[in-house]
């Protein structure tokens, strides 16, 4: 669709030039137009600027006078396709069981991953497609989506295939991960190298097959798979053209930031544990630390230090990780103001974790992430708000009033 924004309060995150990332200091930078107007045409970010220097057409015209406009959100890490949900374990936890308790208990992973298997891919499609227009309404217009609830060839590549149904379905960049190795299944519970080993020889090739993929990703973790598994895995994907991305540091430090450095992953993901030796190994790289959030909060465990990691000259991106077991929500505006609120990013810093960061942390930040001439016109109409630092500052109520794909409003 073709339309052009008057009047617009404030135009957010505007960069004349396609960026990567944004690290350290640069992070607190958020260029902005105030009486602005944005020109899109044919899906894409055609021209914007100052509304004295606005275009004459017979485009359709929307007023956002007392509005913002910002891009919309970059979610890249999410394992949004599951069967069904876990509240019951949510209940565990209230009454003091931990996170490997009730794993241990037959909860967790395994749980979601026997749930999983027993739903068709036509059922497990429908339940996912609501999750995905849940997030599109709440301003997300790209997004990371990971298997890991299969835990079988058969699942896994059910679940993948569903991303792929989905990606072609919806008007959202989506980018899909295999993250077989998130559990070891009970069949392997003795034979973990045994599980290794069928996820390299077994799904891998099916999955280059298919072409189902873009990352893979290992829960680098105690007690789930240790460095080692993690760079033989890693290894195997860059073999059939996987790029890397892993999950690391949420209840342990073993190293895993660092055999994610040595394989040149796109990201790290998680990073509630961090050693300055785990800091000091992303200094320099082009890794991306992506933290989690949600997932500090639900679980009640520490938060990225992200402060200590920006003040040291790293990058940061921020991420929902939507899962039925720790993070029950992809509410990326929930997510900004917790990186506000609880790790002590300014919003400037937050926003740019969640747009453009975030656009990195998915290999899509040619594409989205930023007000960019020929960039998709994924965008955010904010409600009359003051200013942008009412997005976090006003964490439970929606600033959103209209969201864009492709210029298209979702309806």
């Amino acid at each position: 669709m073709n339309i052009l924004f008057t009047n617009i309060k404030e135009l957010i995150q505007v960069r004349e030039v396609s960026i990567d990332f944004l690290s350290g200091k640069e992070m607190n930078v958020l260029p902005t137009i105030k009486n602005a107007f944005l020109l899109v045409e044919n899906g894409l970010i055609a021209d914007f600027g100052t509304m004295e220097n606005c275009p004459k057409t017979k485009f359709k015209i929307i007023d956002a006078k007392g509005k913002m406009v910002l891009p919309s959100w970059c979610d890249s890490h999410t394992h949004l396709v599951y069967a069904d949900n876990r509240e019951n374990e949510f209940e565990d936890r209230i009454n003091g069981l931990s996170y490997k308790e009730i794993a241990d208990n037959g909860g967790g992973i395994l749980n979601s991953a026997k749930k999983l298997q027993a739903v068709s891919e036509e059922v497990l499609y429908d339940k996912s497609k609501t999750r995905l227009e849940e997030i599109m309404h709440l301003g997300t217009g790209a997004v990371e989506i990971k298997s890991g609830y299969g835990l079988t060839k058969k699942a896994e590549l059910k679940m993948l295939r569903v991303i792929k149904k989905l990606s072609d379905n919806y008007p959202i960049e989506i980018k899909a991960t295999f993250l077989g190795a998130h559990a070891v299944p009970n069949k392997y519970i003795n034979d973990k190298s045994g599980y290794v080993k069928m996820l390299i020889d077994q799904v891998l090739p099916a999955i280059q097959k298919e072409n189902l993929a873009d990352f893979i990703d290992v829960f680098c973790e105690t007690d789930y798979f240790s460095v080692s598994d993690t760079d033989q895995i890693l290894k195997a994907g860059f073999k059939q053209g996987l790029v890397g991305k892993i999950h690391v540091n949420q209840f342990t430090t073993i190293g895993g930031v660092q055999v994610g450095v040595k394989n040149n992953v796109l990201s790290v993901d998680h990073l509630e544990e961090m050693r300055n030796e785990d800091i000091e190994a992303l200094i320099g790289t082009k890794t991306m630390p992506v933290s989690l959030p949600n997932c500090s909060y639900f679980l009640n465990i520490p938060y990225t230090p992200a402060r200590k990691m920006i003040d040291l000259g790293l990058p940061m991106a921020l991420a929902s990780d939507y899962n039925p077991g720790s993070s029950p929500s992809g509410n990326m505006n929930f997510v900004v103001a917790s990186a506000c609120i609880k790790m002590q990013m300014t919003t400037k810093e937050a926003i740019n974790a969640a747009t453009i960061n975030g656009a990195y942390a998915m290999n899509l930040h040619n594409k989205v992430g930023s007000i960019t001439r020929g960039k998709l016109a994924n965008l955010i109409l904010t409600k009359k708000i003051n200013s942008y630092n009412y997005i976090p500052y006003s964490f439970g109520n929606s600033c959103i009033e209209k969201v864009f794909l492709k210029g298209n409003e979702i309806i």
